[in-house]
């Protein structure tokens, strides 16, 4: 006795009589129809003011974004892989309209529109307000590293390129020594060509030493920028893959990376603002991300909270000179003076000690004055006790630093009231209470971005790695929107988005 599967139908093999509509096969609330939706919201004409009447018909730019946008909500990067989809995935057809452009397009138009992709992000951050998706209430800030589209095995030390390069000069000189001293040599090298030709071990040098030298170039130009009329440190290092790219990472996991700085709204995670850094750290980033809400939403927000990284000097002052309510953790890993001299065991650390933003001074959990004794053109800061009060506190063993028995020293900057005032503003139970919210807002983001599937990048060079960064950041908006509409929160209309109304 046989058991009863079920059968093939009968009209698997056959042809249906009246023709159908292939994308009848997608349920009605797929979210291919509600990308594309809003992909016919997005303005491409300036884009469109580059392509020439002349030649063959060009894929229209609108569709081009729509398959990278809508790819990248999906986890596909690859432009071989989008092409693919394109074939055989009926969302990507109907996103493609059943057309797919070559994958050298999609790659090419991915690597050479970089500032199109920026306009892209702003414009859903538009349409995002539109909906009513954000309010800028309370916007939160952080960063992530994302791999760059290199490696650790394609870069060379300072030292080393200045040892390679001295090398490998050497070795096309004597190359070329050894062939103009023999004409003998010289026959049997070239055998029956002119004589004119380079030899291939000489070409492949000097094209070696190009490379070297270009490397190296461009090594001492970035730490030119980063640290002008400095000795350059021989362990500093270049891709060769790509220049602009940095080594970051910590607990020794290091690679090449960048850092990708997103400020988010609280109301539905729309990224407002986006910048790409080539800093390892947050601590210079507070500025260009202000500015990049501002020329995205119009407006800041009235509330910013950031995560202790951002508590550097130029930072707090970048909040203070925009006007924002800003909410930065302070001494991190530190407890303050009141508990620490409970503990015998516990060191004295700097949020022990109280400054006198008036006098310009510091004080120590016994009230001696700890004046500036030294100040650096770099604008550091030193504090330091008397070390005869010193040696008769009680405390001296578990806060003076120096092997030498010198006073205790506090090193800070002429930002120091700035991080006091902050430190202030963040006791308060109002200022914990917004704080608290911020893990909730934008560290789900990146772990959405990164769980989607995007770790690195696929291009190279800061412009077009910046514009791969925005395209990120616009299907995330975007996907916001999709995930808004398919819930009920908003919903389409022809023309653009309305709020649903409660």
């Amino acid at each position: 006795m046989s058991i009863p599967f079920k059968s093939t139908p009968q009209d698997f093999f056959q042809r249906e009589l009246f023709p159908g509509n292939i994308f009848d096969l997608l349920p009605q609330e797929h979210d291919c129809y509600l990308f594309n939706e809003l992909f016919e919201q997005l303005d491409t004409s300036k884009i469109e003011a580059q392509y020439s009447f002349n030649g063959q018909h060009a894929w229209h730019p609108r569709k081009i974004t729509s398959i990278l946008i809508y790819g990248y909500t999906h986890g596909v990067f690859s432009s071989r892989q989008l092409e693919q989809r394109c074939n055989q995935d009926l969302a990507f057809m109907y996103i493609a309209e059943k057309r797919c452009p070559n994958f050298r397009v999609l790659s090419d138009f991915r690597k050479n529109n970089a500032e199109f992709f920026h306009n892209c992000f702003k414009q859903t951050v538009k349409l995002a307000l539109e909906m009513k998706l954000a309010s800028l209430g309370h916007v939160s800030l952080d960063g992530s590293k994302f791999k760059a589209n290199t490696s650790k095995h394609k870069a060379m030390s300072y030292k080393h390129l200045k040892e390679k390069e001295q090398a490998l000069t050497e070795e096309i000189e004597a190359i070329i020594k050894q062939a103009d001293s023999s004409d003998k040599e010289e026959d049997a090298s070239y055998a029956d060509q002119s004589g004119e030709e380079l030899p291939e071990e000489l070409k492949f040098k000097k094209q070696r030493l190009e490379t070297i030298q270009k490397a190296k170039a461009a090594l001492e130009a970035r730490e030119e920028e980063l640290n002008p009329d400095k000795p350059i440190d021989d362990k500093k290092q270049i891709s060769f893959a790509d220049h602009d790219a940095r080594i970051m990472g910590k607990n020794g996991n290091f690679t090449y990376a960048w850092n990708g700085q997103i400020s988010v709204d609280s109301d539905n995670q729309i990224i407002l603002g986006q910048h790409l850094s080539q800093n390892a750290n947050d601590k210079q980033e507070v500025q260009a991300a202000l500015g990049s809400i501002k020329e995205n939403a119009g407006e800041l927000p009235e509330n910013i909270s950031a995560d202790n990284g951002y508590q550097s000097g130029s930072n707090l002052e970048a909040f203070e000179q925009a006007g924002v309510n800003a909410y930065v953790a302070v001494d991190r890993g530190e407890k303050d003076h009141a508990v620490a001299l409970e503990d015998n065991e516990r060191k004295l650390v700097k949020a022990d000690f109280d400054y006198d933003e008036e006098n310009d001074c510091f004080h120590c959990p016994e009230e001696q004055v700890l004046p500036l004794v030294k100040q650096g053109k770099d604008g550091r800061r030193v504090y330091q006790g008397d070390v005869t009060q010193c040696h008769n506190c009680q405390y001296f063993s578990r806060c003076s630093q120096s092997k030498q028995g010198h006073a205790r020293t506090i090193n800070t900057d002429r930002h120091e009231g700035r991080r006091q005032q902050m430190k202030h503003h963040m006791a308060k139970d109002e200022s914990k209470e917004i704080y608290k919210h911020r893990k909730t807002i934008v560290e789900p983001v990146f772990g959405q971005i990164k769980n989607g599937g995007f770790r690195g990048f696929s291009v190279r060079g800061k412009d077009k790695v910046a514009g791969e960064f925005s395209l990120v950041c616009a299907g995330h908006n975007l996907k916001k929107m999709v995930k808004a509409m398919m819930t009920g929160v908003v919903r389409p209309e022809f023309g653009g988005m309305v709020k649903m109304a409660a």
